[in-house]
């Protein structure tokens, strides 16, 4: 059955009635949601960063490894060298060793050098580690905390908000689509959520802006879905009675 003007606008003004009152429940939470959703990205943050640190790490240690690897391959040369000079058989072939430890020597320099610097540079993101996980264990305090107390007070309106629900989406399937789309539209550019207001003293219930008697008329009438010019709210209908329209008739 095709439901009248008035019917409609009953209907959305009892739907935005129930998203009032889900509103004001998320109102209670305050900015709870939002500090619990900074707190676990600032924690994912961080633990990225700490497995970030300790990637580095390993590297470096690798780094470390394969230079520790390359002194005792030229530790071992050094020696065969020098076993080499006992036996050599004339000055060409010993300047020749001799120039082949001083360059084992350099390589065993050049990676101490190194080794040395990636042991510094570990030590520099243990740090950074301990820096980020005492910021890490502080924000999961926090994030423990706020939860709890977001957890309890969703749970005292946890029964409230499903009833509410419920008594929404039965009312919001009274409404044909679209003019449900262009509620939820509306409402969704709102600041205040309201996108279904009442005409109260003569003045819009969503931007306060003046309505003139002859439109306030018409919204009373139900008789067209008319909405506010200056901020596009529908108008549900006029609280009290209508200010009279100006008649036009000077004093004679």
């Amino acid at each position: 059955m095709e439901l009248t003007i008035a019917q409609k606008l009953d209907a959305l003004h009892e739907l935005q009635s129930l998203d009032s009152q889900l509103d004001e429940l998320v109102k209670i939470r305050g900015g709870l949601p939002e500090e619990v959703r900074d707190l676990e990205d600032d924690i994912a943050g961080f633990e990225t960063r700490i497995g970030k640190f300790q990637a580095e790490i390993k590297t470096l240690d690798e780094e470390i490894e394969r230079n520790r690897t390359i002194k005792k391959d030229a530790d071992k040369l050094i020696t065969r060298y020098k076993d080499q000079q006992m036996n050599v058989r004339n000055n060409r072939e010993f300047d020749a060793i001799t120039k082949e430890t001083e360059l084992q020597s350099l390589e065993i320099e050049l990676a101490d050098k190194k080794i040395g610097e990636a042991q510094f540079r570990v030590r520099g993101k243990e740090d950074e580690i301990k820096t980020t996980q005492a910021a890490l264990n502080e924000r999961k305090e926090d994030l423990k905390a706020k939860k709890g107390e977001l957890d309890q007070i969703t749970a005292e309106s946890q029964e409230e908000e499903k009833d509410i629900l419920k008594k929404r989406d039965k009312q919001a399937n009274t409404i044909e689509p679209r003019l449900l789309n262009s509620y939820n539209k509306i409402r969704g550019n709102a600041l205040n959520g309201l996108a279904v207001v009442m005409v109260k003293r003569g003045a819009c219930g969503g931007c306060f802006n003046v309505v003139p008697p002859q439109r306030q008329a018409d919204i009373k009438d139900k008789k067209k879905i008319i909405v506010c010019e200056h901020c596009g709210r529908i108008f549900a209908d006029v609280e009290g009675v209508p200010e009279p329209a100006p008649t036009g008739r000077g004093r004679g």
